[in-house]
């Protein structure tokens, strides 16, 4: 028998992966919750995610492992090319998946946000719902929306992306009362613009790549530019795509009055024409972006820019921040989506033990908590990005760079990717997943904590 009890509420503001993630969690821990998203509609835009083996535990816990990998495709390297798409050097991936005892896979960030979304009862998701202000006390939390609507609950996480609007207002407050850092307090810096999408399908014969089981990450470097870009093949002969300009301190002032955190179509065609002449690796060897391009719908197209910086306060009396909201990393890193999800876990293994009484008290305990186990992770993470982002700059510190990367010794790369694949997180309410991966699991105090907790309440419910 199970031990139930009244659970707090939990509003979640932002239907991202981050905040799906979440919510999926939270449903099947019998935990009370509702996601009030911005955005009127789903636009499924973005480019792909790749999972390596650590992630594989939780998706099997909750039944999603199979779909997912079925609706990507194996990814065992990522292989850079130059500007001749001739092979530079490779990062073999491949070695981790025995490590974590799981095959790492791409798929597209569409096809992975509707399984998400699948985890979610449509009735438990509000859109059309932007947040105008916060209200906090004692016996809980009110959120108002742009609409006139309000909503009340006991539990406020911001999963609301880079500009989080949760953010801003816990940040409000923090600074009135002269307790926000001095880090907290500066704009949140942006070093490049991305422009992503994923083509409708294409002629394999044009592309006999999409034709192999396995998924073809190639990346292309562009010596004296500052510009970076790869191409997925994906299933259902589908290539995914991402184009990256590095901006320099002068660049980024010029780009200034472009920012959006919302992956939207702004400014994308534009940049469209700029990278048209593009190699792209693959085919007959003549095919540049603007090939891949054209296979793309405007709609499915998209410019941001992307920021970088993890943040000092997560949490601030009912309210907690998670993904993008509390820590931006450089897409270089590969692990943004991934940060978001491992933010999910964590959060919802503490969420699972409250009880509907919980004080302020007693949720800024489980906030600092959450913060302890995270931050390290993304911190790391922001330290990879920034510095493998380095590769895309121009001069002494972009050559340097991609020697250090070309000459990378296998043994280094083995370590990186131990430490990542030590991380298999799982939820402490649902029955562990076997995890068959050779190396020892990561310690994970909010699994190994709620764990007990749960045990010792059931043991003191006769059944």
């Amino acid at each position: 028998m199970v031990f139930q009890e009244a659970k707090p509420k939990v509003l979640i503001i932002g239907a991202g992966i981050g905040g799906l993630m979440l919510g999926g969690l939270l449903e099947k821990a019998n935990v009370p919750y509702m996601i009030y998203e911005k955005a009127t509609e789903v636009k499924l835009v973005g480019s792909a995610v790749y999972f390596n083996s650590a992630l594989a535990p939780i998706f099997r816990q909750i039944g999603i492992f199979d779909k997912l990998f079925s609706m990507g495709k194996p990814c065992n390297s990522i292989d850079t090319f130059d500007m001749n798409r001739q092979p530079s050097f490779s990062i073999d991936m491949g070695v981790s998946d025995e490590m974590g005892g799981a095959q790492g896979f791409v798929v597209s960030r569409a096809a992975l946000y509707n399984v998400l979304l699948e985890q979610v009862p449509p009735r438990k998701i509000f859109r059309g719902k932007k947040v105008l202000s916060i209200l906090q006390g004692e016996n809980g939390v009110m959120v108002r929306c742009s609409d006139g609507t309000t909503a009340d609950g006991d539990i406020l996480v911001g999963a609301d992306g880079a500009y989080s609007v949760v953010r801003q207002k816990m940040y409000e407050k923090l600074k009135k009362e002269n307790r926000l850092s001095a880090s907290d307090s500066v704009p949140l810096p942006y070093s490049c613009i991305c422009l992503v999408g994923h083509t409708d399908p294409i002629d394999p014969a044009v592309l006999p790549e999409l034709n192999s089981e396995k998924c073809h990450f190639s990346t292309i470097h562009a010596k004296g530019r500052p510009y970076g870009w790869s191409t997925f093949t994906c299933a259902n002969n589908v290539v995914c795509w991402g184009v990256t300009l590095q901006l320099d301190a002068e660049s980024s002032k010029l780009n200034d009055t472009f920012r959006s955190s919302d992956w939207g179509s702004q400014g994308a065609k534009e940049m469209c024409d700029d990278v048209r002449d593009f190699p792209v690796v693959g085919g007959d060897g003549t095919l540049t972006l603007g090939d891949i391009i054209d296979n793309t719908p405007m709609d499915r197209i998209s410019k941001v820019a992307l920021e970088e910086k993890v943040f000092d306060k997560w949490y601030h009396g009912r309210a907690v921040l998670m993904g993008d909201a509390c820590h931006k990393v450089h897409p270089a890193s590969g692990r943004g989506a991934q940060l978001a999800i491992h933010d999910a876990i964590t959060l919802a293994n503490w969420i699972s033990v409250l009880r509907v009484t919980a004080t302020i008290e007693d949720l800024e305990k489980i906030f600092k908590e959450y913060k302890a186990e995270r931050y390290p992770d993304a911190k790391d993470t922001h330290d990879q990005g920034h510095m493998l982002s380095k590769i895309l700059e121009k001069g002494f510190k972009g050559d340097t760079m991609r020697f250090l990367a070309k000459h990378m010794p296998p043994w280094m790369n083995k370590l990186v990717l131990v430490k990542i694949s030590a991380m298999r997180p799982q939820v402490s309410f649902l029955p562990l997943a076997t995890d068959n991966g050779t190396v020892k699991k990561a310690y994970q105090r909010s699994l190994e904590m709620t764990l007990r907790i749960h045990k010792a309440r059931n043991s003191n419910v006769s059944c």
